[in-house]
């Protein structure tokens, strides 16, 4: 009779060390990647309509910084087009330029590719949008006395676009105005709505609170006599019923300037520069012509 071999199994033999951990490992990947499949599947029927009509859509509630730029972008060829003028000055321009770029490398959002343009416009304005596009009319130029002063209003948009305050604003707006849906906000509306707070903002208490703060340390921490933020706040206000539109839409001032001056007061000493006027006015001399 002839002898069978027995097929056997040897736990030993049939089954490496790793090979349990393995499989887990694959089971693990396999869900990851169904899981969001599942969720784009849900976005792309929702994005359906969009797509077809070509619009682009954006979630306002969880924009990138680098959709914030495009943003920004786009909101400034807007405004050049047909909202503002812009000052062709080369040597004010590149003096402002470079102001602000020393005070981003102390701001809360340094990695950002700011950009600083001045406005041809007289009345005493500054605003920012999306992105680090900031904005300064000639006439606040005009109007400070030193670089610190010019700084301290830079600074304070600065202080808007690290605390993201525009998105937050236009947020409000596209779904108080019922142009959010499911699947985000048209990118034309937004750049449109963006626009329109930035020209004409009625800026929250707790915003110009926060961009005061932020202005401040940024200013600050630039080397600027921080006193000049509230120094030039004060000479605005002396304009008595010709409140310039810097402050028009920044309420509550004279609080902003008490609570300025006591985080002043309870910070140390620091540096003290950009007080000389005849400096200053040596850089914006082609305003002053």
């Amino acid at each position: 009779m002839m002898n069978r071999k027995r097929f056997s199994i040897n736990p030993r033999c049939s089954r490496k060390p790793w090979f349990y951990p393995l499989v887990s490992v694959i089971i693990a990947i396999v869900i990851c990647f169904v899981t969001p499949l599942t969720v784009r599947a849900i976005d792309a029927e929702r994005l359906l309509p969009f797509i077809i009509q070509g619009v682009q859509v954006i979630q306002l509630s969880n924009v990138s910084p680098r959709q914030e730029v495009d943003l920004g972008k786009q909101m400034n060829d807007q405004l050049v087009k047909s909202q503002v003028r812009l000052y062709r000055n080369s040597a004010v321009n590149r003096y402002v330029e470079q102001i602000g770029q020393r005070l981003v490398a102390n701001s809360d959002r340094p990695d950002l590719p700011y950009t600083f343009q001045v406005v041809d416009d007289n009345s005493i304005n500054a605003f920012a949008t999306l992105g680090g596009f900031v904005y300064v009319n000639t006439g606040l130029l005009k109007t400070a006395d030193n670089e610190a002063e010019l700084a301290s209003v830079i600074a304070h948009e600065i202080g808007h676009i690290g605390g993201k305050h525009l998105v937050k604003q236009m947020r409000q707006k596209a779904l108080a105005s019922g142009l959010a849906s499911a699947a985000g906000l048209d990118r034309s509306q937004a750049v449109s709505i963006g626009v329109e707070l930035a020209l004409n903002r009625p800026r929250s208490r707790g915003d110009e609170y926060d961009a005061d703060s932020r202005g401040l340390r940024t200013l600050t921490s630039s080397g600027y006599a921080p006193s000049a933020m509230v120094s030039f706040m004060q000479k605005l206000l002396k304009k008595g019923s010709n409140t310039p539109t810097f402050l028009n839409t920044h309420p509550a001032t004279g609080d902003r300037i008490k609570a300025l001056q006591s985080a002043i007061n309870d910070q140390p000493k620091t540096g003290g520069a950009g007080l000389d006027s005849s400096n200053y006015q040596a850089n914006i001399k082609a305003l002053l012509r």
